[in-house]
């Protein structure tokens, strides 16, 4: 068995939580420290070559789906609340119902087709559904979102967030980079996203790049 897809996932997982869960930076080292244990662990009483253990169906609840849910409603009026179906199923994703909570979305875009934050939230849901996989149903949502309000840049954001955890990082980094040159430069959200580039280009460049 090849290491590749292990070590790709460490990689990703590093990337979710300095981008996603925004771990601070001054902890990278240790995060990635245990990181690097726990594979050296794995490398000397792991046996990737057996079977696995029955996976269980039991949904989790974790912080990144409090943070997805969180950051998503950073992009929106807090004064504005979402539609009954979007606060339902941001229940069922906080438990990690996610299938639920992608069920209760497509509710909410078929009897308000014009609801942009129902269409992102339900792309959303449907990357956690897939375990982080940037879906070809994902894509449509956020495409749907954009049209809908093409000032928010939440639905390029959370595309960035999904190349990511897809392991794609020159992907995030380019649809993040396109967002920024065509942002106005009094943008409230401007400084936050350059933060957050920056870092990925600093991680990209320690890496000695990514391929996708």
């Amino acid at each position: 068995m090849s290491w590749i897809p292990l070590i790709a996932l460490g990689v990703t997982a590093f990337l979710i939580a300095a981008f996603v869960l925004k771990l601070p930076k001054s902890a990278w080292s240790i995060f990635g420290a245990a990181m690097l244990f726990g594979l050296a662990g794995y490398a000397l009483q792991g046996n990737p070559g057996y079977s696995g253990a029955p996976k269980t169906t039991d949904p989790v609840e974790g912080e990144s789906n409090f943070a997805m849910i969180e950051a998503r409603r950073e992009f929106f009026d807090p004064d504005m609340m979402p539609s009954r179906f979007v606060v339902t199923a941001d229940a069922f994703s906080r438990n990690g119902k996610h299938q639920d909570a992608a069920n209760m979305l497509r509710n909410a875009v078929t009897e308000k087709p014009d609801d942009a934050e129902a269409w992102l939230a339900l792309g959303n849901a449907l990357i956690e559904h897939a375990d982080g996989t940037l879906t070809p149903a994902a894509m449509y949502s956020y495409s749907r979102a954009e049209k809908l309000n093409p000032l928010n840049p939440a639905p390029t954001y959370f595309l960035g967030v999904a190349f990511l955890r897809s392991g794609q990082p020159g992907q995030a980094r380019g649809v993040w980079a396109d967002l920024l040159e065509n942002a106005p430069d009094d943008a409230a959200w401007r400084p936050q996203l350059e933060e957050r580039l920056g870092r990925l280009d600093e991680l990209l460049g320690q890496t000695g790049g990514l391929t996708d």
